[in-house]
């Protein structure tokens, strides 16, 4: 068997031959085999390479759009968080103006405070409370039944302006003009209307009102409700005059209880500003009974957070 074999070279300056032997043709051959694995291995290499580096370049882009669209969401939120936080120190404030306007609402319907009440609760029974002074306000007689000037008699013993007698006065003499109008201070029936001889009041409405009380009008101008009549404080029932035994223009104001005359100053100033003062001014009247019997009653759109006098003069403006 022959191991070797030739390889010839031709160029300028003639034909060589070489003889090599079988070993080293397998040699070559193989180095010739490995240096084009390495290379395939090699370009496949590379390209796994920059495939990867591709990917990681495609990945990074995304991390990137990922980022930005996560730090415009952080500034949105921060934005809405410090917006929030914003309106929340706004109601804050605002309850705590609420809770400020509450206690002195409380302090003067006369609730005292309570700890660990809250504002929802505290709300629910001061309201409750306001209905009740609401409906107490509405039903008794209270404010003044003209646009308040003054008075030139109080309730009392004193000398008759024209009999010129000591007597036990039974109302307030109250300064107004002629023909000044006169308004209900309670809702009610009128009882009377018209001229009264006998009692020297002249033109005299007699209005009875819930729990007892009555009021009467008198030496009156004219009148302008009727007998049997229901009226709702504030309406306009009269015109102040100087009829019957008086000796000039003015209103004769009584409230009776019972029969029973009481002090009807106390009544021409309770509003709900000074709303317990009568109670304590007024001890004729059994006011924790009244107060007992009267504290389940609601009535629709109260009038009686202005005096009479002044509700119907504002309803006339509108």
């Amino acid at each position: 068997m022959n191991n070797h074999f030739t390889i010839t070279i031709n160029d300028d300056n003639g034909v060589k031959q070489f003889n090599l032997h079988q070993i080293v043709k397998k040699f070559l051959l193989y180095i010739v085999i490995s240096i084009g694995f390495v290379s395939l291995t090699a370009v496949g290499t590379i390209l796994y390479l920059d495939y990867s580096v591709d990917q990681i370049e495609l990945k990074r882009q995304n991390t990137q759009i990922a980022y930005e669209e996560l730090k415009d969401k952080n500034i949105e939120l921060d934005l809405s968080m410090k917006d929030t936080q914003m309106r929340l120190l706004t109601k804050k404030k605002e309850l705590t103006e609420v809770s400020d306007s509450l206690s002195e609402i409380e302090t003067l319907i006369g609730l005292a405070p309570v700890a660990d009440m809250s504002l929802k609760e505290r709300v629910s029974l001061t309201k409750l409370n306001s209905e009740h002074m609401a409906t107490l306000l509405q039903f008794i007689p209270s404010g003044s039944p003209i646009e308040y000037n003054g008075v030139t008699s109080k309730y009392g013993y004193r000398v008759h302006p024209t009999l010129n007698r000591k007597e036990f006065h039974r109302g307030l003499d109250m300064k107004a003009p002629l023909k000044t109008p006169v308004y209900a201070t309670a809702d009610g029936i009128v009882e009377y209307s018209g001229h009264h001889e006998k009692s020297g009041f002249g033109n005299l409405v007699i209005i009875q009102h819930n729990y007892g009380f009555k009021t009467y009008f008198a030496h009156l101008n004219s009148v302008v409700i009727k007998s049997g009549k229901f009226v709702k404080k504030g309406d306009l029932i009269a015109y102040t005059g100087n009829s019957g035994m008086s000796s000039g223009p003015h209103l004769h104001y009584e409230i009776r209880f019972v029969q029973r005359t009481v002090n009807p100053f106390y009544f021409v100033k309770w509003n709900v500003q000074n709303y317990k003062t009568i109670f304590e001014k007024e001890n004729t009247v059994p006011w924790q009974s009244l107060i007992t019997a009267t504290a389940h009653i609601k009535i629709p759109n109260p009038t009686q957070t202005l005096p009479s006098s002044q509700l119907a003069l504002r309803l006339k403006e509108k």
